[in-house]
């Protein structure tokens, strides 16, 4: 198969240029086609020589995802499964508008994007390890998902505008970036790296980087080669136990890694970036919810001078765990700052559309196997 224009860099672009003795500047033009017009085919790029297009075509391919299914309305929370050219399903979920999601001012348009199909770390309450670990996503798969659900957009912006989609060239829907979807995007770590650089760049995606999160369930080694990174993504820790007899119940992972040394490791990253961290903490009934539980947790978050994102479960069909009440996780939330924790409570997003990481890519796998 031929390498996808969309995991090459501009340097690398630029080489391949210069050897077909192509002047470098249609390498600008270029990516201006692929990530400001997000163009799917070749002869789209009228600005470049019918040879040049011609040379892309034979040297690259130009792929795009497949929308298999979505779920979610315009105004709310919507999660797009996507099928990729092997067949292999994948997830995004964006996320419109809300005040201090992670800390911030506002989001406006928050996608959370995979780096794997499948995923090998089986977190128990999760649904993208039930059928385990297939493959990790090549760079331009983690790319296109922005530049898929760009589209999507546009298209039905322009279809409630009666016009073409080409009539929004530009418009950057997605504004902000998390990486907390399917996979572990720390065991994929170079491709996820020449992606976000893709997607940070100011000839590529021009989403900055600090608006670009990624979340680990805590692989230390990882967490280091992070912190030495020179752009500023930012960091979050998929937490969901301050304690190892808690974390240990539900994270697999906290057996290599337990938190000592994941927060030695955190240690490390602050002291390399000195910038916030965020953890995410799912609240599961009976399991972390209770006020025991946010004593080590903000003890935990002030000692790394972190957020603390509070995230009531997702249901999971086949799984035994379940979401608290209302109450709980106020309870919980209250605790915390009552410890002078800065923590936010999620409030309803996507529970009603199968937004569990890896929940419509698992329903959607069992519907084919069953016929």
């Amino acid at each position: 198969m031929l390498p996808d224009i969309k995991s090459l860099t501009r340097e690398e672009l630029e080489a391949q240029f210069k050897t077909w003795g192509e002047p470098i500047y249609r390498v600008k033009q270029l990516m201006d086609w692929l990530y400001v017009q997000r163009v799917t085919d070749w002869d789209a790029m009228t600005n470049l020589s019918k040879q040049l297009r011609e040379k892309l075509r034979s040297e690259f391919s130009l792929g795009t995802l497949k929308l298999a299914r979505i779920q979610g309305s315009r105004d709310t929370t919507r999660k797009f499964l996507w099928q990729l050219a092997d067949g292999a399903f994948i997830e995004s979920v964006l996320i419109p508008a809300n005040p201090s999601l992670y800390g911030e001012a506002s989001d406006r348009h928050t996608l959370c994007i995979s780096t794997q199909v499948g995923c090998a770390y089986g977190c128990k309450f999760c649904a993208s390890g039930l059928d385990g670990w297939k493959r990790n996503l090549s760079p331009h798969e983690i790319v296109e998902q922005v530049m898929s659900v760009e589209r999507h957009c546009a298209a039905e912006e322009a279809a409630i505008a009666g016009k073409t989609a080409t009539s929004f060239p530009g418009t950057r829907i997605v504004d902000n970036i998390v990486v907390m979807g399917m996979g572990e995007p720390f065991a994929n770590y170079d491709n996820l790296l020449k992606a976000l650089r893709l997607l940070n760049s100011p000839w590529g995606g021009r989403i900055g980087a600090r608006k670009i999160t990624v979340s680990t369930s805590g692989l230390a080694p990882q967490i280091r080669k992070f912190a030495d990174e020179p752009e500023q993504f930012s960091l979050a820790i998929s937490l969901h136990g301050a304690t190892d007899e808690v974390r240990g119940r539900i994270m697999p992972v906290n057996k290599k890694y337990p938190l000592k040394e994941l927060t030695a490791a955190l240690d490390y990253y602050q002291m390399q970036r000195g910038r916030f961290i965020t953890f995410e903490y799912i609240l599961i009934a009976g399991v972390n919810d209770a006020p025991e539980h946010a004593r080590p947790l903000a003890t935990l978050a002030k000692r790394l001078k972190a957020k603390v994102n509070l995230i009531p479960y997702n249901t999971v069909e086949d799984l035994p765990w379940s979401r608290p009440d209302e109450e709980t996780c106020e309870q919980f939330l209250r605790a915390l700052r009552a410890e002078k924790v800065v923590c936010t409570l999620r409030r309803e997003k996507g529970h009603d559309i199968d937004a569990a990481c890896g929940q419509l890519r698992l329903k959607r796998e069992r519907e084919l196997a069953a016929g």
